[in-house]
């Protein structure tokens, strides 16, 4: 898609800053296709920039509608049953211990952007120091993705489907073990 836009790096980055807007919002979505169709059509220094910037957005952005639309979910159990302890102790902290403990967070690669967002959403922590502190955990994570995908791009066909295939295979095999670890509950 961004192929078509080649000419045009104003269009690319509206578009890359949107999408990750969508994604921060809709909080389960990979932005890793995001990064690889952005660092693939602009210059890569320029593409991390538009790249912190559309997570900055996506995360103001969804923690604000999170906030507004989702107070009331505090009050269901299973919500209340965190199991990442991080997790946990950010929805009952505030202040300088809230802001490295989202930092934190979103530095860890594994940890899904979405629950950190709406697991801040629901604590004390405010709009401002949110903002400050998911950037700043999001920004190595980005340089390690978007030189990731450079390094990925310079790869041959034959070696990019086989990290495709070693990559989903993985994936299944963890789901695998996450269904049969919550059965074993």
């Amino acid at each position: 898609m961004f192929d078509l836009f080649a000419p045009y790096p104003i269009i690319i980055s509206l578009i890359s800053i949107l999408l990750n807007i969508i994604i921060a919002i809709a909080g389960i979505l990979p932005s890793t296709f995001v990064t690889l169709g952005t660092v693939s059509a602009l210059n890569l220094n320029f593409a991390i920039i538009i790249l912190i910037i559309g997570e900055a957005a996506g995360a103001i952005i969804s923690f604000t509608l999170y906030r507004k639309g989702l107070q009331k979910l505090s009050a269901f159990p299973r919500f209340n049953k965190l199991e990442n302890r991080y997790l946990s102790k950010l929805k009952e902290s505030d202040g300088a211990h809230a802001f490295f403990i989202v930092i934190f967070l979103r530095v860890l690669p594994f940890v899904p952007s979405g629950i950190v967002t709406l697991t801040a959403a629901i604590s004390k922590l405010k709009v401002l120091p949110f903002s400050i502190a998911s950037t700043a955990g999001k920004i190595p994570a980005i340089m390690i993705e978007a030189y990731s995908v450079v390094y990925f791009l310079t790869l041959g066909v034959e070696w990019q489907i086989l990290v495709g295939v070693v990559i989903l295979f993985i994936y299944l095999i963890y789901l695998t073990f996450k269904k049969s670890f919550r059965k074993s509950r």
